[in-house]
């Protein structure tokens, strides 16, 4: 048998990509654990001179913990709001025929063309006249409304594959609609449905806009904000926001590891068809 040649140009975009990726979460990493005075001796790049947890254990020290727990509280409540709404959403706009409900589908999808930013004024009333300004559920409700239509439209493109043989054996069987829902459609999406699950926690995890504008007070502020507590009049704490940042990536990169299968198999098609 001929050995086949190295490729060696996929070779060296492979090293090029993992330069690319690795190297800034190096320094990421490695001005965590200096001291600032430190960083401003040895620079971004170099090897720390000296190590410290210091800026981890200052971060917590800044109100970091009531920041992880107030994000962590808008990330799951977004996630269960999508999950318990879009599933059932899509169900009805793949397998219904009715005019009413493609065009309801038409109208739903609106919300992916217009921008957050654009009807911020509007969200700051409502909020503000529900009583629901400076609350983590008038940041939940708007994060979890902006995540609907492209959840919706995700899910729904997997439903579409399911193919109708097994609507009709599940038809014969004389299974009713929500026990097809249940028993036939569900599990064939969970691929799909992991993928909305992700992408609304990223959309919640890192949202920025509605905690900036919707809340006011220390008690109800997010990780996004919280990171402006580095920042002084005297100029910022390099070593201590990047070690917060950290922090604030760990839950996600954790959800990515144990999603990640089912994270794939929800963009390629059906989960487990």
């Amino acid at each position: 048998m001929r050995r086949r040649r190295p490729n060696w140009l996929a070779g060296i975009g492979a090293v090029a990509w993992l330069l690319l990726v690795g190297l800034p979460i190096y320094v990421m990493l490695a001005i965590s654990v200096q001291t600032r005075e430190g960083y401003g001796r040895n620079g971004p790049i170099a090897l720390p001179g000296t190590f410290t947890l210091d800026n981890y254990t200052g971060a917590f020290d800044e109100g970091f913990g009531r920041y992880l727990l107030n994000t962590l509280v808008v990330t799951t409540s977004v996630v269960a709001i999508v999950l318990l709404l879009v599933p059932p959403l899509a169900y009805a706009i793949v397998r219904s025929r009715s005019r009413l409900t493609s065009q309801v589908f038409r109208l739903f999808l609106l919300g992916l063309a217009i921008p957050a930013q654009a009807v911020i004024v509007p969200i700051f009333y409502l909020i503000s006249k529900a009583g629901l300004y400076d609350n983590l559920v008038g940041v939940i409700l708007p994060t979890a409304a902006f995540s609907l239509p492209v959840c919706a439209l995700i899910l729904s493109g997997v439903m579409r594959d399911i193919t109708s043989d097994l609507y009709e054996a599940m038809a014969i069987d004389g299974a009713t609609p929500a026990r097809v829902f249940l028993r036939l459609v569900l599990p064939l999406s969970r691929g799909g449905i992991a993928t909305i699950a992700v992408f609304s926690a990223l959309q919640a995890w890192n949202g920025f806009l509605f905690p900036l504008i919707l809340t006011q007070s220390d008690s109800t502020k997010v990780i996004t904000l919280g990171l402006y507590n580095f920042q002084t009049q005297y100029g910022i704490d390099i070593p201590g926001l990047l070690a917060a940042v950290v922090l604030s990536m760990v839950p996600v990169l954790l959800v990515y590891l144990f999603a990640r299968r089912a994270l794939v198999q929800g963009l390629m098609g059906v989960g487990g068809k």
